[in-house]
């Protein structure tokens, strides 16, 4: 190796250590940064909204099936982040509105707030058309995807939900992760 290359190398290595050496101990007596806003604390580098975000107004039903996502999230222990995910693939698949069988416009025998199939294995179609069962149904298959936490929440949901519009899900992430800012602690 180059004699003067690798001197001005040490010389940056040396100058990295004695930064972290220096900063370290006065970063860790520093004042507390005041906490991060509620939405801004689910979403991770992983998770800012990947393109053009959707939103919709919604009824009191729909209200009322954010707070049963948020109520069965937290019932299976687990963070924000598996809200925000579970309310975005909600507001995909059904404008978070429990449908029942939608005849021809229906796909396949798919119901309620995560449109999941009785025919796949979801449940049986009272269950599915509970939004705590299918919310629980649904957080069952996302805690079953190894990293969920730090994936793009598309694929997430994919991993999922198998749809057959994968990329469908990253236009709600931004509604989503309002709502559970809105009604995680109400």
């Amino acid at each position: 190796m180059n004699t003067i290359f690798r001197k001005s190398v040490l010389s940056v290595a040396g100058l990295a250590f004695a930064g972290g050496v220096f900063a370290g101990p006065v970063a860790a007596h520093a004042n507390p940064v005041d906490a991060k806003p509620a939405a801004a604390a689910v979403q991770t580098a992983a998770s800012k909204p990947q393109g053009e975000q959707s939103h919709i107004t919604l009824n009191g039903e729909q209200t009322a099936n954010v707070k049963a996502i948020i109520a069965a999230t937290k019932k299976a222990g687990l963070p924000e982040r598996a809200a925000v995910i579970s309310i975005a693939t909600s507001l995909q698949e059904s404008k978070l509105e429990n449908l029942g069988h939608l005849g021809d416009r229906n796909d396949h025998d798919s119901l309620g707030l995560f449109q999941q199939r009785p025919s796949s294995g979801w449940g049986t179609p009272e269950q599915i058309t509970d939004p705590e069962y299918s919310t629980t149904a649904f957080l069952k298959g996302l805690k079953q995807v190894d990293g969920w936490q730090d994936m793009p929440l598309t694929d997430a949901a994919q991993t999922v939900q198998v749809s057959a519009y994968p990329d469908a899900y990253a236009q709600w992430e931004q509604q989503a992760a309002d709502l559970v800012a809105q009604h995680w602690n109400s």
